[in-house]
């Protein structure tokens, strides 16, 4: 007897998109805090940027049934506060 040779929908690596937003994310978030802005702002304007761009990509993904949809958003929404915080300390400087 042959195995079915279709593909899974848990076998692609779109599944991977919202949980590895959600890493960038968290990794971006703190950049936001005054405190840490100036210590975590190499990391912080990267990991964003990544997070919203596989968040993003995620959610398209999940709205077609492949991943899950809050890893994708919670990540989007943390990168995007990192990047955020990475813009005003750059509008801040910049007065």
């Amino acid at each position: 007897m042959s195995a079915p040779t279709t593909p899974d929908p848990g076998d692609t690596p779109a599944v991977a998109l919202g949980p590895t937003a959600l890493v960038f994310g968290i990794i971006a978030a703190p950049g936001f805090w005054p405190g840490l802005m100036f210590v975590l702002m190499p990391w912080s304007w990267l990991a964003g940027a990544l997070a919203v761009t596989f968040g993003l990509a995620g959610i398209h993904y999940a709205r077609q049934g492949t991943g899950r949809m809050w890893p994708a958003v919670t990540g989007t929404l943390l990168g995007f506060v990192g990047l955020a915080g990475f813009f005003f300390l750059m509008a801040a400087f910049s007065v």
